[in-house]
């Protein structure tokens, strides 16, 4: 089986039927709540793992340094 993103259009409809069942609440930590979280993560403009966004250098556990010369 495949792992395919989450579109914001399965999220919504997720959300939406969890919604239905619930009065119009979706609890917090369902699956249609972390659904609707992939899909905005997913979704961003940001790149994901691109550099740092708070001006700072890069730290060591960002992922995106270049390997220590030996």
């Amino acid at each position: 089986m495949s792992k395919k993103p989450m579109s914001k259009a399965a999220a919504s409809r997720i959300q939406s039927a969890t919604a239905k069942s619930n009065s119009g609440a979706v609890p917090k930590g369902s699956f249609a709540a972390r659904a609707q979280s992939k899909a905005n993560k997913f979704n961003s403009n940001r790149p994901l793992n691109g550099p740092s966004t708070t001006g700072e250098k890069s730290g060591t556990k960002r992922g995106n340094n270049s390997p220590k010369s030996k």
